[in-house]
């Protein structure tokens, strides 16, 4: 019998499941003894009720009365005294034993290492060895050939019959006696268990190894005992449950024939489904159905790797498994267990998202055949029927949305040959054709989901006291029509322009927008007001698919982020914070667009300078963003308005990088940078930092301080490897820089020069002295690169490298810059600006040594003698201007002598 290794893996799974059964039952059984031990302890430190006692005032009054005199007479009475008023009198507290009051009870002690032995181990162990004493017997009568085939079987199930007998027996003696029965070694359930185990196996043997049943009758057989199993567990406990459903769910494995007969299959599992549903709803045992519902939802797996898939006998199991977890473990639905009102129940949820999730692969596998199509819209159709009643199955509503979408987006990008388009959008080499039947039904089905859903997600509301109910409910109402509208959208226009399908996310708008308006007027009751938000949400993501689906590819970028911009300022309205993540993540997606393609509509951007493509496909996001970042910024400063505040910054910025681009290449995007883009680059880039520079004193973001570091750095960089090293005419670029005057070192020199120290003063007690110095240092280069360059353009033309460098070249570069240092000087004594004069000591220095470095060794003549006469003058007088106007000191007269009287 063990001679097979299937037989030995039969073997050790059925005793895998003897274990996991057991244990399941041993965790049962001690939290149940941990109940009873709490309610004893609850019980006895209730306190005892001492008997009524009278209150002040009628002990007082019993007192007076006995103590008061015989009545006087009417004279006396008059004439006596009022009583006077006394304390009450206490009464003597009441006598009690110590034996009138019980001490409560001593919490059980944990059993010890012998008691564990005893109750537990031992009884676990035996239960086992029955189980594998009846396998070995059967196994040695083999080996011995004691008794034949037939005999083996026949000693098998009497052992088996024995086991259940016993368990029975003992059961029964057990309930009868006086005795408790220890809860934490249950004799009649594992006796029970190594019975069903030992028939099991004999059944299974009778079949595969002695062919004396027919792979039917073996089914029949197993499949009873199976039943049995879970029909004895109503009394020995959740360890005969557990045995049963997994021999019943593993009885068709083990007998298999040539040609399977799915109907025989799935009826079956229907049976045992219903067996173990009704068993958990019983006894509530959640773990059951779980069980249960996973491996019903793996029997699906096998059926859909054949040829042709039987879609009948499929659509029957999911559709029985559904309408069985509806009725028996949905709570509060029919059958199922109650649960407080507006509570989400994880099983009931689950329960019917799992067999949607079978549907749904029945569905995928037989390429959306007709009826595995009506099966899934009538699951669908029932899970909001189900949730409409049972708002504990709410959580499935988002299973239904996952897989309608999932659907319809598969059947989008499936490459039929049937691929259909509309007017509004022919795919090439396809005409507009008559719909066939698969298109016609998956756009009723489309109709049927999107009214369902969002019908029914706008009247949920208000009719529950949960605040995630009606949430849920709006959620799937608002985001099952938008993706349905998609997969259409791409399946059928190939997502290309579409007229019809604009019209469509026209009224699908409208009908948001309504159902907004409505909501508004409502009385507040909990969730609506998120519900609200999430309609009007839709509106603004239906208008801009419509943009999307009426014009070029490129609005979608456009529409996604007007989508930020109207859910930031339905954040205003409604401070919801889902809206303003939501603001966010629109932008996020906008951004991932980009990168995606930076041009944003390919190659068709256009050839006009500034007024192209790009300056609607990144100004118009831009404005929207930094939009959205002002009405979020009214309710404060949070990671939503930040990722905003960043998408702002970033389309501004690449906005002014591709129009550049786009001029300096006269459109053709992918060419070489060169000397004017470079310029302009660092111009607007230095721009861009003055004023977030300027604009984050007054709101105080972090996003805009670290943006215009951001922005200042990369101006830097291009700034030294762009102007100065990669595109420097002075160096190996020959590129013609224009005029004498008006050319590119005056847009890429001078003016970087100007902004680099308009951006030193602006950060000048902002930031670090070093950070201001180092962009003060720069515009000095700069500028005194600009100098350099512009004395080489009078010399030698647009083109600086042609030609050789003259004595008079040579001595105009130091008068030049001299002069430049002089300059520099004067408006440090000017404006009285230390940094000026600093900058003015460090060029005259530069032209100290250019003077006797390079001009006494190139120089001759006259050059050279006025070189170095015109910078001996200038040295003297700069002398002079430092000590009589910047350092001047005043002269004391001595004091006069003094005379004596």
């Amino acid at each position: 019998m063990f001679d097979d290794p299937f037989d030995v893996l039969a073997a050790l799974f059925a005793i895998a499941a003897f274990l996991v059964a057991i244990k399941a039952s041993n965790q049962v059984t001690e939290l149940r003894r941990r109940l009873s031990s709490l309610e004893a302890m609850l019980q006895a430190q209730r306190p005892i009720q001492p008997p009524p006692m009278p209150l002040p005032e009628q002990v007082l009054t019993t007192t007076t009365a006995e103590a008061a005199p015989p009545p006087l007479a009417p004279e006396a009475e008059q004439a006596s005294p009022p009583p006077l008023l006394t304390d009450p009198v206490t009464p003597p507290p009441l006598e009690t034993s110590p034996d009138d009051i019980a001490p409560p009870p001593m919490p059980a002690a944990e059993p010890g290492f012998e008691e564990r032995l005893g109750t537990r181990w031992v009884v676990w162990i035996g239960g086992l060895a029955l189980a594998l004493g009846g396998f070995f017997m059967v196994r040695y009568s083999i080996e011995a050939g004691l008794v034949g085939p037939g005999v083996r079987v026949f000693l098998g199930g009497l052992f088996a019959l024995a086991l259940l007998g016993a368990g029975e027996w003992t059961r029964r003696k057990e309930s009868i006696s006086s005795m408790a029965a220890l809860p934490i070694a249950n004799i009649p359930a594992i006796l029970t268990a190594a019975g069903t185990a030992v028939a099991f196996a004999t059944i299974y043997a009778a079949y595969a190894l002695y062919g004396f049943l027919v792979p039917a009758t073996a089914f029949v057989l197993l499949g009873l005992v199976a039943l049995g199993t879970l029909a004895a567990a109503l009394l020995h406990g959740p360890a005969l449950a557990g045995l049963g459903v997994v021999g019943a769910f593993v009885t068709p494995a083990l007998v298999s024939s040539g040609k399977p007969d799915y109907w025989a299959l799935y009826i079956y599992l229907a049976i045992v489904t219903a067996a173990s549903f009704g068993l958990s709803r019983i006894r509530l045992w959640r773990w059951l159905a779980v069980t249960t519902i996973v491996f019903a939802v793996l029997w699906i797996f096998p059926g859909l790797d054949v040829g042709e898939l039987q879609v009948a006998p499929h659509a029957f199991h999911v559709i029985a498994g559904f309408v069985l977890a509806a009725l028996l473990v949905v709570c509060g639905f029919m059958f199922g267990p109650t649960i407080g009102d507006g509570d989400i129940e994880p099983v009931s949820s689950s329960s019917l998202g799992a067999y949607l999730f079978g549907t749904m692969l029945i569905v995928l596998s037989s390429a959306h055949a007709d009826l595995a199509l009506i099966a899934f819209t009538l699951l669908v159709a029932a899970t909001l029927l189900v949730a409409w009643r049972a708002p504990a199955a709410t959580g499935a509503l988002g299973a239904a949305a996952a897989t309608v979408f999932i659907v319809f987006a598969e059947w989008a990008v499936r490459a039929n040959p049937d691929m259909l388009v509309l007017p509004g959008g022919p795919l090439p080499g396809v005409g507009p054709a008559a719909i066939d039947s698969a298109v016609t039904l998956h756009l009723v089905m489309a109709a049927i989901f999107a009214a369902g859903f969002g019908i029914a997600g706008f009247l949920a509301q208000g009719r529950s006291n949960s605040a995630i109910i009606p949430v849920v409910w709006s959620a799937a109402a608002v985001a099952t029509p938008i993706a349905i509208l998609v997969a259409l959208y791409a399946r059928i226009a190939h997502l290309d322009r579409s007229i019809p399908f604009a019209v469509l996310a026209v009224l699908l708008a409208a009908a948001f927008g309504a159902a907004t308006e409505a909501l508004t007027r409502r009385e507040s009751r909990p969730g609506v007001a998120i519900s609200t938000a999430l309609f009007a949400t839709g509106t603004l993501g239906a208008l801009a698919l419509a943009l999307t689906f009426a014009l070029e590819k490129g609005w979608l970028t456009i529409a996604l982020a007007l989508m930020s911009l109207g859910t930031a300022w339905i954040s205003m309205q409604r401070p919801i914070p889902f809206l303003r993540w939501l603001a966010a993540a629109f932008a996020a997606i906008v951004t991932a667009r980009i990168g995606y393609d930076p041009r944003i509509v390919g190659t068709d951007v256009g050839t006009t300078p500034i007024f192209n493509w790009l300056l609607w496909g990144y100004g118009l996001p831009a404005l929207s963003f930094w939009a959205a970042s002002h009405f979020l910024h009214r309710r404060g400063d949070d990671a939503p308005l930040r990722m905003v505040e960043a998408a702002a910054i970033l389309f501004t910025a690449l906005l002014a990088f591709m129009e550049i681009r786009h001029l300096a290449t006269g459109g053709r995007m992918t060419s070489p940078p060169s000397l004017l883009e470079f310029a302009l680059q660092v111009c607007v880039t230095l721009a861009m930092a003055i004023g977030l520079e300027r604009l984050r004193l007054r709101s105080h973001s972090v996003v805009h301080n670290v943006g215009a570091v951001i922005l200042t750095v990369i101006a830097g960089l291009v700034s030294v490897f762009g102007l100065l090293i990669l595109e420097n005419p002075l160096l190996w670029s020959r590129t013609d820089v224009g005029g004498l005057v008006f050319n590119l070192l005056l847009l890429g020199y001078a003016l970087p020069a100007v902004l680099m120290l308009l951006l030193s003063y602006a950060v000048v007690g902002e930031r670090g002295r070093t950070y201001a110095n180092t962009i003060a240092s720069g515009a000095l280069v700069f500028a005194l690169a600009y100098v350099t360059l512009e004395i080489r353009r009078f010399y030698h033309g647009p083109i600086l490298l042609h030609g050789e460098t003259t004595g008079a070249e040579q001595y105009t570069y130091s008068i030049g810059w001299l002069g430049f240092g002089v300059v520099l000087l004067g408006v440090g004594i000017f404006v009285n600006s230390e940094r000026a004069r600093l900058a003015s000591a460090a060029v005259i220095a530069l032209t100290i040594l250019k003077a006797f470095v390079i001009d006494m060794s190139t120089l001759t003549g006259v050059y050279r003698a006025l070189s170095f006469m015109c910078l001996g003058i200038v040295l003297v007088a700069i002398g002079w201007l430092y000590q009589r106007i910047l350092f001047r000191r005043q002269v004391t007269p001595p004091p006069a002598p003094q005379t004596s009287a």
